[in-house]
């Protein structure tokens, strides 16, 4: 089985040291602790985003209620009158 165990940690980090410096160390770990907490704020950022489409989706805008024949509608006009059929006469 081919892990990586504790002498070859040893051996990558030794091997970082020798390249960056024990002076860039400080400020590579700072670097990183940066990004990992501006990644965490925005995939929380992105979830409740999701969350908020998700609970518009959810409870749809009323709809408008019927109104009855003969009665005003909410707006407060007065409701038009159909107009009659016009009448045709047939010769037979």
């Amino acid at each position: 089985m081919m892990g990586i165990g504790f002498p070859e940690l040893m051996i990558i980090l030794v091997i970082i040291m020798i390249i960056f410096g024990a002076g860039k160390l400080p400020e590579i770990g700072s670097a990183f602790g940066r990004s990992i907490k501006n990644f965490k704020t925005s995939m929380k950022e992105a979830e409740e985003a999701e969350e908020t489409e998700a609970k518009a989706e959810v409870e749809p805008a009323p709809e408008p209620q019927a109104v009855a024949e003969g009665s005003e509608p909410a707006s407060g006009e007065p409701a038009e009158e159909p107009e009659p059929a016009p009448k045709t006469t047939e010769n037979g």
